[in-house]
């Protein structure tokens, strides 16, 4: 907490003020990522599914290159600390949902929701690499993952019918 409360520019005992232990504070850290992440990836209704994912996946690589360190902790913190295991299942079944719905506009084929949720542990893959080796830009790791979503939906068997 030391170390937080001096990168803040505040006294540790302002910081205890306000968050009472460590996980507290870590806990409010977490849940105001999710927060921005929800309030940046939010689809725009008035744009066709296809559009609406492009935009949202934008969104949310801009939102991990402003945060690279961040995301990386939070990926690698995903295997030891349960708050944050349980944090990233709770986005991943949120955005799950989004997609799906936003795809499949009645009950998605179960392929389809297979296919979606494993490409979004793709997708944590890809990002990881990408902020390692910033080799490719973000529209092209955007590109990627799209084609790589449409993939997994056409191998599936549950190509969707997608109007752009």
């Amino acid at each position: 907490m030391s170390r937080i409360a001096a990168e803040l520019g505040i006294s540790k005992s302002l910081l205890y003020h306000y968050f009472p232990s460590k996980q507290a504070f870590f806990e409010a850290t977490l849940g105001a990522w999710a927060e921005e992440l929800r309030a940046r990836t939010e689809p725009d209704p008035s744009l066709s599914p296809v559009e609406q994912l492009t935009a949202s996946l934008g969104a949310f690589l801009a939102l991990i290159e402003e945060n690279a360190v961040a995301y990386r902790n939070l990926i690698a913190g995903a295997t030891s600390a349960p708050q944050i295991r349980d944090l990233i299942d709770q986005v991943r079944r949120q955005t799950a949902a989004r997609i799906l719905a936003g795809i499949y506009p009645d009950d998605p084929p179960p392929k389809a929701r297979a296919a979606v949720n494993g490409w979004l542990w793709f997708m944590d893959g890809a990002c990881l690499d990408w902020i390692e080796h910033r080799d490719i830009d973000r529209d092209e790791l955007r590109d990627l993952l799209l084609g790589t979503l449409m993939g997994s939906l056409i191998a599936g068997g549950s190509p969707p019918a997608l109007d752009v």
